[in-house]
């Protein structure tokens, strides 16, 4: 994939800063894609790897809200808070990790885009693994690229089974 210009709000000083840039043709309209991908409460149903989410406030097009993961290999469950900002307007949503940890930080942007007859579906992260993570930032970028990529296969094939079940509705 290439690589994009970071913007200011993504800019930290210090050692090395982890990113991943991937993205997808959905075979699904720009605002189908939209709207199944920014419904929070349907996370678990759309990723493979959240078992709950809570939506713990909204401010305007702004959601804080607690993502929960299934249990890893080892058991642990992991969870956490981060906020999402939706500007439908631009098709594109910023978010970030409020919980850190293990991370010193993480932004992530995604954008939609017209493609042909689809959209093209778009992830940025940039983040950074604390010093003591149990894996550093060099090897959770490689975890989060491969698993973007698995992720939005998931995503793909759910949102384009959605998108035809709808046009077959009267």
């Amino acid at each position: 994939m290439s690589t994009v210009e970071r913007t200011d709000d993504l800019r930290h000083e210090g050692p090395t800063i982890g990113h991943t840039d991937n993205s997808i043709v959905i075979d699904a309209d720009l605002d189908h894609v939209w709207r199944m991908t920014n419904d929070l409460a349907s996370w678990p149903e759309l990723f493979t790897e959240y078992s709950a989410v809570e939506i713990l406030a909204r401010y305007g097009t702004t959601f804080r809200f607690r993502l929960t993961m299934v249990p890893d290999e080892a058991g642990r469950v992991w969870s956490w808070i981060s906020e999402r900002t939706l500007d439908e307007a631009a098709h594109e949503v910023v978010a970030r990790r409020l919980e850190t940890r293990p991370f010193e930080f993480m932004h992530i942007r995604w954008s939609y885009t017209p493609e042909g007859s689809g959209t093209r579906m778009r992830w940025v992260q940039d983040f950074r693994m604390l010093p003591d993570a149990p894996v550093d930032t060099e090897g959770m970028t490689r975890r989060i690229d491969a698993n973007s990529k698995i992720q939005m296969a998931v995503i793909k094939d759910k949102v384009e089974a959605a998108a035809r079940a709808a046009e077959r509705s009267p």
